[in-house]
C-alpha cells in the first residue's frame, strides 16, 4: 500500500509542477501575458501579444525594455528565394556529375556545395513559440570562433555568409577563423 501511495505522491507533485512552470500550459503563461505591456501613450500601458513586429519595444513589469530582434524583411526575402539548394531543398545532380571522389574528400559533395549560392535560405525550424520571443533590448556583443580542419572552402564561407546575414550588427564584435593544422593547399593562400 505504501509504494502505491508514494507513486501517487510522486505523480500528483510532478503534475502540478508542470501545471505551475510549463511555458504555454500553467500559471507561467498567464502571467507572461499580463506582465508584458507596451505603452501606447506614454502614460498609459496596455497588454499585447508577444512578437508583433521588428524593433518595437516591450516593457515588463521588471522594468527591463524587451525587444522584437527578427527581422522580417530578410526572412520574407529568404521565402522568396528560389533556386538549387534554396530552403534546404536537395541539390538535383545529373550522371556525369555524380563522383564519389567528392564525397571522400570532405563528407559531402563539394560539387553541390560549389554550386549553391553563398547566400542561400534556410528553412526555419525553430519551435513555432520561438518566432514569439522577444530578448533584451541591450544585449551583449559576442566573439564567433569557428574552428576548422581541411573544411570545403565554400562551406566555411557559406556558414561566415549565413553568421552575418542572420545576426544583428551590434551583436557581433567578432568573428574568428582558427584553421586546425588544414593540409590543403588552397587554405595557405586563402588564409594570411
Amino acid at each position: 500500500m505504501k509504494r502505491k501511495q508514494k507513486r501517487f505522491l510522486q505523480m500528483t507533485l510532478l503534475f502540478s509542477a508542470a501545471l505551475i512552470f510549463l511555458p504555454d500550459i500553467g500559471l507561467w503563461a498567464l502571467y507572461k501575458e499580463k506582465h508584458l505591456v507596451k505603452p501606447a501613450e506614454p502614460s498609459e500601458p496596455q497588454t499585447v501579444p508577444l512578437g508583433l513586429g521588428d524593433g518595437q519595444l516591450f516593457t515588463w513589469t521588471d522594468g527591463l525594455k524587451r525587444k522584437d530582434w527578427h527581422d522580417y524583411e530578410s526572412i520574407q526575402k529568404d521565402a522568396m528565394r528560389s533556386g538549387k539548394g534554396e530552403h534546404g531543398k536537395p541539390y538535383p545532380l545529373t550522371e556525369e556529375d555524380h563522383d564519389d571522389s567528392a564525397y571522400r574528400e570532405n563528407g559531402f559533395n563539394i560539387f553541390v556545395s560549389n554550386n549553391i549560392a553563398l547566400e542561400r535560405s534556410l528553412p526555419d525550424i525553430r519551435h513555432p513559440n520561438c518566432k514569439h520571443k522577444v530578448y533584451l533590448e541591450k544585449l551583449p556583443n559576442t566573439s564567433i570562433i569557428i574552428p576548422f580542419h581541411n573544411e570545403g572552402w565554400t562551406s566555411l564561407l557559406r556558414t561566415i555568409h549565413s553568421i552575418i546575414n542572420r545576426t544583428p550588427d551590434s551583436l557581433i564584435a567578432e568573428i574568428i577563423l582558427v584553421d586546425d593544422f588544414s593540409d590543403r593547399g588552397h587554405f595557405r593562400t586563402l588564409l594570411p
